[in-house]
């Protein structure tokens, strides 16, 4: 495989659902130690590498919300998720000696610091692994668009979606044998025919700052050092 990067500061975005492992909840100590060391792979050559993790494998706000909570709620309850996910992956990357901070949205000051963008570059620039927490602060808004938003902040080059399939399909590939995946997309036609990548906010944020986006399954071994270092895995959506 090439050794050399393509990109020298990118943001991944993991699901929160790839950390349950086959337990279908929670956290599996297998997949957070997979996850790091996935991770560490990356940050051996020299690559400025953020984080988001979603919650949904502790909470979901979303359904919460349709099971009759107050959406509010069940938003800050996904949040405080992330944020339990992120001290997880922290805590992998740092027993394999990778200098790690996490940034949490919302304050709480002793077990995160608080997301403040020069500090976070700072932290980077350092060689320091930053992992953003609690989304964006505030109810109403995903992961996804965290993503997407705390990437454009930084000025990553790329965001990776690395998550629970292989691209984006023109159709469910689990209902549809026929399913076609797309190798590349342009952020215009995901919102045309509606593709299943992230959600409108999202994909319309990333268009609009021009964000290279790489959607890719986590779970094959070596898929992140092949993303950063240029292979063509997964699909990628971008401006045309």
């Amino acid at each position: 495989m090439n050794k050399e990067p393509e990109f020298k500061r990118v943001l991944i975005k993991l699901s929160g659902e790839a950390l349950m492992g086959n337990q279908g909840f929670g956290i599996t100590p297998e997949m957070i130690h997979y996850v790091a060391e996935e991770i560490v792979k990356v940050h051996r050559l020299n690559v400025q590498i953020s984080i988001v993790v979603g919650g949904g494998n502790i909470f979901r706000g979303v359904a919460g919300s349709s099971a009759g909570m107050d959406r509010t709620s069940a938003d800050n309850m996904g949040m405080l998720a992330t944020v339990i996910n992120s001290l997880a992956i922290c805590d992998a990357l740092e027993k394999r000696d990778v200098p790690t901070r996490v940034q949490s949205a919302i304050p709480m000051d002793r077990i995160a610091e608080p997301f403040i963008r020069r500090k976070a570059i700072r932290h980077l620039e350092k060689g320091r692994i930053v992992i953003f927490a609690a989304g964006t602060g505030n109810p109403y808004f995903t992961t996804d668009t965290a993503a997407v938003l705390r990437a454009h902040e930084i000025r990553a080059q790329i965001l990776f979606k690395a998550t629970q399939v292989d691209g984006v399909y023109d159709k469910d590939p689990v209902v549809h044998d026929d399913a076609v995946m797309f190798d590349e997309l342009s952020y215009m036609r995901v919102i045309e025919k509606q593709l299943h990548v992230m959600d409108m906010t999202a994909i319309s944020l990333a268009m609009e700052h021009d964000l290279p986006l790489q959607v890719f399954d986590l779970h094959k071994e070596d898929n992140i050092y092949k993303a950063i270092t240029g292979h063509s895995i997964g699909t990628r959506i971008y401006n045309k």
